[in-house]
């Protein structure tokens, strides 16, 4: 349904019903016939009533794309135009050499880039626009493979509406013309206020283990213009130099600003703030307390993104997730809550104190505390409500004073146990915005983190019990998913906390014939994807699995290499697997998911059209091949990517998505050895908190199989988990996962390698070509979470997450070994003894 309701416009509406005369016509049903309801409406439909039928279809599609569209004329009421203008920076020279005009680049969620060009910026020979010298397998194309640098002031004046703006600044600190990283050290200011000072971009990412830095803020514009000044530091290097990657401004409503003062924590009565336009602010984190991630492109139009809570939570009781058992549940809105201020989604999960009345005698989350301040004492969200009901939002802020002269400090919120009726009070936690607010100076800006020692990790355990105590839940204010201080500034920091009362509501979902009708889309007839492939010419095929064979093919006159997976009537994986895929790939887009181009669907004939991923599988590079074997960092950045896509499954789409069939023949690799997962065949999508599982037949690959999915017929996306911890041992081994050539005990790479590691003999079956390439702690970390993604029980598993944050820090590890001179050293007979990271998730 939410596939047909995208596809579906009102320009494109005619269209639509023009398919459908055509599909009445031709009466060819296929699996939506079997539906009694779609049979009986074929029955009435006649030559002569068909001009009745369409204009009734005709109304159909605006009935429902009204009542589904409602929650988003909520969104418009008091939004202003959104000027939605985003600039990238392309090379000059390109530019000029292609076209007058400015170029438009699109990113991985669809979003057009605007080439600066000069445009917004007079003509200046002390800047230049180069190539990022290196790609990070977790940094998108665009905006950040391009810069433009600065070597002296420099101003963009951007022509905006009055009113509130999000300003966004994108940077990726590499090398850029020969430029040394380290020397990007800069000054930004905006029309009064200073958002960043002598802001060191490779410092700030080294600190927070992050491969890009993006930096939001709010402010206030009065004049027609928006001007961004770009000013190098001087004084800390000899070649100072600023740079950014690309900008963002969107106009938004107001939504920050209060109207009553906000009674600063922890401060005599009478101590306020006030929060106007007059307010700069800085965005520190923003999440989905209890949910899952929201991209930029699933926020009410204002282009936010709310994290996952999961990574910011410390403290040994977590509280439970929870949420409406009906993602249809109307939410009624507080008068002082604006409906398009916070996506539907937030509300709609939450973290609460979870069902044990035991657990709640001990642990209670009613009162609010920030940084050991009484925030709200007794808080009662139902009586925020007004006590009128269910499903009401309702918000708070609260302001805290950082304290200047405490270096980098962490800002907790905190739910403590009430003295009282334990027993039968809960808390929901929906919703969370942490903002740095500009002082009178107007100065958002902080110093730069300071980067932990190499090889040192500092647990949230080497805490005491005063400064971690374990009867509570903290969340700290951080981006990018790490822990991240806030500075040392003498500031103060805003908190938007969201809450709204769940009740259980099951709500009915009116499905339309005409909506099931439209779950699909073609790309063009049968005859076209014989000529893109020579008539599907075996020269031609780059691969066979279950579904059929797969073909290298031209499309677009020949200027577009695409792979075009033809179906195998005979084949086990039918039309099932057929329609799983469309269905999930046309609703997904993401740098390191294979992307669904379209497919042709005639007589019976199934094809399926990819982008071309030129290198091929991974499999294809681990053994028996004659390509030059993978550096141990190439297959690092391959895990790192597929584990992304992976992630992004589980987490990033409106529904839990598990793959379920995870092997290095399904994780495929483009020109630049960017890694992309594929084959969405066997796919489930549609767990939720409330539904843990799946019961189902079991299928996968054997090797790569889960045991306990095997055993139970249960499946989780713990499941994934565990195919690709086999991923990883066949990438450090380069061995396959089943051969039966060996002697019994070998046959099965999963438990030979997880017996291998337990002897302190691992070393004997990693990768001969690997030898000396892999630094020891690297190594460690590596097989660490390879060892945990194949624990027996689902719930000892790590989450994606988990698998990628260890992923990236075992490549830290390595490239950390690297600057230090010790890359090249031999693996050790004896394994350095196991060690714990658990905490550091």
């Amino acid at each position: 349904m939410d596939i047909a309701l995208e596809l579906i416009t009102p320009r494109n509406i005619d269209e639509v019903v023009h398919a459908l005369e055509k599909e009445v016509v031709k009466t060819q049903s296929t699996e939506l016939e079997k539906t009694g309801e779609y049979r009986h409406a074929l029955e009435l439909i006649t030559p002569r009533n068909i001009d009745e039928v369409v204009q009734a279809l005709k109304k159909e599609v605006v009935k429902t794309l009204s009542t589904e569209l409602e929650k988003m004329e909520n969104t418009i009421k008091g939004l202003r135009t959104i000027e939605k203008m985003r600039v990238c920076f392309l090379d000059h020279l390109l530019v000029l050499e292609l076209s007058s005009k400015l170029i438009e680049s699109e990113d991985t969620d669809g979003r057009k880039w605007e080439g600066d060009n000069s445009k917004f910026a007079p003509s200046d020979k002390n800047t230049i626009t180069s190539r990022a010298s290196f790609q990070d397998p977790s940094v998108a194309e665009i905006p950040y493979m391009t810069a433009r640098i600065f070597t002296s002031n420099f101003t963009y004046s951007i022509p905006v509406g009055s009113g509130r703006k999000t300003v966004r600044l994108n940077f990726y600190p590499v090398s850029y013309a020969g430029r040394n990283a380290s020397d990007a050290i800069f000054s930004v200011s905006s029309g009064g206020y200073t958002l960043l000072k002598n802001f060191s971009t490779s410092q700030t990412a080294e600190a927070l283990n992050y491969a890009f830095i993006v930096k939001e803020f709010s402010i206030n514009v009065d004049s027609g213009k928006l001007n961004i000044t770009f000013t190098p530091s001087s004084g800390y290097a000899n070649n100072s130099y600023a740079f950014v990657n690309g900008i963002e401004v969107i106009s938004m409503p107001d939504i920050y600003s209060s109207k009553d003062k906000v009674q600063i924590v922890g401060q005599a009565a009478g101590i306020f703030r006030n929060i106007d336009n007059s307010t700069a602010l800085e965005n520190i984190v923003r999440l989905n307390v209890g949910g899952n991630e929201i991209s930029l492109a699933q926020d009410t139009g204002l282009f936010r993104s709310w994290s996952d809570d999961s990574l910011y939570i410390y403290g040994s009781q977590l509280g439970a997730t929870d949420a409406a058992y009906s993602t249809r549940m109307k939410i009624k809105y507080d008068p002082s809550v604006r409906p398009y201020a916070v996506p539907e989604s937030v509300y709609l999960t939450a973290r609460t104190m979870g069902p044990s009345l035991d657990v709640n005698k001990d642990y209670n989350l009613t009162w609010i505390f920030l940084n050991n301040q009484t925030a709200q004492d007794e808080a009662d969200i139902i009586f925020w409500t007004g006590n009128i009901g269910n499903g009401i939002a309702v918000y708070k802020d609260y302001v805290v004073n950082v304290p200047k002269g405490v270096g980098q400090h962490d800002l907790w919120l905190e739910l403590h146990p009430a003295e009282t009726k334990s027993n039968y009070y809960d808390a929901i936690l929906n919703g969370l915005e942490i903002f740095k607010l500009s002082d009178r100076a107007g100065n958002l800006a902080g110093p730069n983190p300071i980067p932990a020692p190499v090889q040192k990790v500092i647990k949230p355990s080497s805490l005491s019990k005063s400064e971690k105590s374990t009867d509570r839940a903290g969340i700290l204010g951080g981006g990018g998913g790490k822990k991240t201080p806030v500075p040392e500034l003498g500031q103060l920091c805003g908190l938007h906390v969201l809450f709204m009362v769940i009740h259980i509501l099951q709500l009915q979902e009116k499905l339309t014939l005409l909506l099931k009708a439209m779950l699909h889309y073609l790309l063009g007839i049968f005859a076209e994807m014989k000529a893109a492939t020579s008539n599907f010419n075996e020269a031609l095929i780059l691969g066979i699995g279950g579904f059929g064979k797969v073909y290298k093919g031209e499309i677009e006159g020949g200027t577009i290499k695409v792979a075009i997976k033809r179906g195998n009537s005979h084949s086990g994986q039918g039309v099932h697997e057929f329609q799983t895929e469309i269905e999930l790939l046309s609703n997904l887009r993401h740098c390191h998911l294979v992307s669904l181009i379209g497919y042709c669907e005639e007589n019976s004939e199934m094809i399926l059209v990819y982008d071309y991923m030129a290198r091929g599988t991974l499999h294809e590079h681990l053994y028996k091949t004659p390509q030059p074997p993978l550096s141990w960092k190439q297959r690092l950045a391959i895990c790192i990517g597929a584990a992304r896509g992976l992630h992004y499954l589980h987490t990033g789409a409106k529904r839990t998505i598990i793959h379920r069939d995870v092997k290095t023949t399904n994780i495929l690799l483009n020109e630049k050895w960017v890694a992309k997962v594929s084959d969405f065949g066997l796919s489930k999508t549609g767990l939720s908190l409330f539904c843990t599982h799946v019961t189902t037949d079991v299928k996968g690959t054997y090797g790569y199989l889960d045991p306990q999915y095997f055993r139970r017929h249960q499946l989780t996306e713990k499941t994934d988990v565990y195919s690709f911890g086999v991923v990883l041992f066949e990438v450090l081994c380069a061995r396959t996962v089943l051969d039966p050539t060996l002697p019994i005990e070998q046959v099965i790479l999963a438990e030979w390698a997880l017996h291998c590691h337990k002897e302190g003999i691992l070393d004997q079956i990693i990768d001969p070509y690997l030898i000396g390439e892999i630094s020891p702690e690297c190594l460690k970390k590596f097989v660490e979470i390879a060892e945990k993604c194949l624990h027996d029980r689902g719930i000892e598993r790590p989450s994606m997450s988990h698998v990628l944050w260890s992923l990236e820090f075992a490549l830290k590890l390595q490239e950390s070994m690297e600057k230090c001179g010790a890359t090249h050293g031999d693996i050790d007979n004896e394994e350095t003894p196991f060690t714990n990271y658990e905490e550091d998730f």
